[in-house]
């Protein structure tokens, strides 16, 4: 797959609890450069961040440009591509006379990709397309630590160390191989770890952990999802 004049934006979201705390990220390819982004968010789900990743990925493009915004979330495809035609002619209200759910991030993807060439194209997750790890990979480690910016890449296309990030073939090994973030979040958990000032505390529920570590930018939390995991979050955190 070739770039060219088309910018390709790679995006992703992740929660941790969903809703809980939540990261996204979203890789931007344009012109031989390339601009990975991400962002934390302390309270929210998985859909949120799936479409403010998208918002911050096409928000990059020129209007009057095309972009294939390529991502494994059927929310975001099909809202983009059939759901928000109906939603505008009801008044933002679903069937059941409710209001559409995450109005706000809907109307702002709608502005960002307004006067634009838009292709959805969707990938599968978690099979070893490498734009869609390195996505996953970003939102995830933002849901974890909101302060990752500082490994996030800005610059030339060829000093990316990901050099086949254009590349949509899967990885069946990879498949079978990576476990899903997103069953992980929905798994029951061990236990909730968190670190603050070197003094690492156990948590029956994410609420506790929380609690806890809010407000503290040097804090460390996890989830934990058996006993053995546990003992290894806690050995790596005392190495560092």
């Amino acid at each position: 797959m070739k770039a060219n004049n088309q910018t390709i934006i790679f995006c992703d979201g992740s929660s941790l609890g969903n809703p809980g705390p939540g990261g996204w990220g979203t890789i931007v390819i344009h012109t031989g450069n390339v601009d990975e982004l991400g962002g934390h968010e302390d309270y929210t789900t998985n859909n949120k961040m799936e479409l403010t990743a998208a918002i911050n990925g096409l928000a990059r493009v020129a209007d009057g440009g095309e972009a294939k915004v390529c991502t494994d979330s059927t929310y975001v495809i099909s809202g983009m591509t059939k759901w928000t035609h109906g939603w505008k002619k009801n008044g933002w209200m679903t069937t059941q006379k409710k209001e559409v759910e995450n109005k706000g991030l809907w109307l702002e993807l709608l502005r960002v990709a307004e006067g634009k060439r838009v292709e959805w194209q969707y990938v599968a997750g978690h099979v070893g397309i490498v734009g869609n790890e390195r996505a996953d990979e970003i939102a995830t480690s933002f849901a974890q630590n909101d302060e990752y910016d500082s490994h996030l890449y800005s610059g030339s296309f060829t000093e990316y160390e990901i050099k086949n990030i254009l590349d949509l073939a899967h990885d069946a090994e990879k498949k079978t191989a990576k476990t899903s973030s997103r069953a992980r979040s929905n798994a029951k958990a061990y236990s909730y770890l968190s670190m603050v000032d070197g003094k690492i505390e156990h948590h029956a529920t994410w609420a506790e952990c929380e609690k806890r570590v809010k407000g503290t930018k040097a804090a460390r939390y996890k989830k934990a999802l058996s006993k053995q995991e546990e003992e290894e979050i806690i050995r790596e955190w005392k190495q560092k």
